[in-house]
Parts: C-alpha cells; sequence; structure tokens
C-alpha cells in the first residue's frame, strides 16, 4: 500500500476553488492528463453518490480510464473518492479538503491511497505513481494558475472582505 500526501496554499476562495472542480468541462484546462470527464450519475443534490468516468493520458499516446465514486460530499470543504478497479484489491481512494485560511486563502489538502497487485504493474507501482502524484501536484498548481488567469470566472465567489481592503488601499 502507498500513499501520497499533498497540502498546498492557494490565493483563492474556497468556494471559488470548490466551483471550478465542481465544473468538470473544465478540468481539461487545468489538469495536464485529464482528456475529458463523464459524469456518469449526478449523486444527491450535495453530489454524494456522484459517479464520474475520468479519461486520461497516458505515456506513448495511449489512453486510460477511471471510474470515480465520490462520496462524503461537504461542499467547499472536500469530499472523499474511490476509483474503482476491474479488480478486488485495486481500488484506490483519496481525499480531497479545503481549509480556509484567510480572505481568499485557502490551503488544499490532498491524499490518495493505492496498492497495485497484478503483475507486471505492481513492479512499476513506486514508478507510476511518483508520475501520477506528480501530475496531480501540477494540476492543483495549475488549477490556481488557471483562477488567477480568468478573475472572471465565478467572481461572486471572491471574499468580499479582500476586496474592501485593497480598495482601501488603491
Amino acid at each position: 500500500m502507498r500513499e501520497h500526501r499533498y497540502s498546498v496554499e492557494l490565493p483563492h476562495s474556497a468556494a471559488r476553488i470548490w466551483a471550478l472542480m465542481q465544473d468538470y468541462d473544465r478540468w481539461t484546462h487545468y489538469a495536464p492528463m485529464v482528456v475529458r470527464v463523464d459524469v456518469l450519475h449526478p449523486g444527491d443534490a450535495r453530489g454524494n453518490g456522484l459517479l464520474r468516468r475520468v479519461i486520461y493520458k497516458l505515456p506513448l499516446g495511449r489512453e486510460g480510464s477511471a471510474l470515480e465514486l465520490v462520496t462524503e460530499v461537504e461542499p467547499e470543504r472536500g469530499y472523499s473518492y474511490t476509483m474503482i478497479s476491474r479488480e478486488a484489491g485495486n481500488d484506490q481512494t483519496g481525499r480531497l479538503r479545503l481549509e480556509t485560511v484567510g480572505p481568499n486563502r485557502t490551503r488544499l489538502h490532498f491524499e490518495e491511497r493505492y496498492h497495485l497487485t497484478r503483475a507486471p504493474w505492481k513492479w512499476f507501482e513506486g514508478l507510476i505513481y511518483r508520475f501520477i502524484n506528480k501530475q496531480n501536484e501540477q494540476s492543483m498548481q495549475r488549477l490556481s494558475a488557471w483562477l488567477s488567469e480568468h478573475p472572471e470566472y465565478r467572481s461572486e465567489l471572491v471574499d468580499s472582505a479582500s476586496e474592501s481592503a485593497a480598495a482601501g488601499r488603491a
């Protein structure tokens, strides 16, 4: 079993980050491996039970897919997910959490657990997941950069306290 944890502070409100994360058509704008996301079942009003298929790029021009079940949804705070494998024992689990640390300041916490059991993949598990972890971290950084480059995106979710402070300094 391997586990990857990553935290980063982003200069955006949790509400705005959450909105972009729920905007599946835009994942390809900031996630380098994602080709598309298909929502197979939307889940309940909060998103619990959402079932999504993520089509992603693999080396050598190939594509893969992950079937992800989203649970424990707390809007603007986080969720858990299970990447459902075709084979028992190969499911991966993860959690994403958003922690407000100030006006338009959010600490994003990401964790994922995985365990490959089948040869030849299990022999390359470390190499495979170093690559995936790097891509996941880049996606989170690029999500923040995309929001910075598109201030019009869900601008109503910008914390007004910092807007007032910025206006006072001008």
